[in-house]
């Protein structure tokens, strides 16, 4: 079982992203190493992001802390659980 944390980007995305994003990469730099984060990305359209979690706890983890959700880079995120097909 895995974790899909979906970000919904905010209004100022563009502008406010680069501001954050060092701490941003920082964060999940750290989740990743600690294995906690398989993968992470936006979508290419831009209102959108998402990262696969090995636990719900360390997804809500993660967001809770992410500079990308307390400065409005984000303006909603959510946690789904994920049954993997193929590994």
């Amino acid at each position: 079982m895995k974790y899909v944390l979906f970000y919904e980007s905010g209004e100022r995305v563009a502008e406010l992203a680069p501001l954050h994003f060092p701490a941003h990469r920082a964060r999940w730099s750290d989740y990743a190493e600690r294995g906690l984060l398989l993968a992470i990305g936006p979508f290419t359209d831009g209102a959108a992001a998402m990262g696969v979690f090995t636990t719900r706890k360390a997804a809500e983890e993660f967001a809770a802390g992410d500079p990308f959700v307390q400065h409005g880079v984000v303006r909603g995120w959510s946690v789904r659980e994920w049954n993997e097909a193929l590994l």
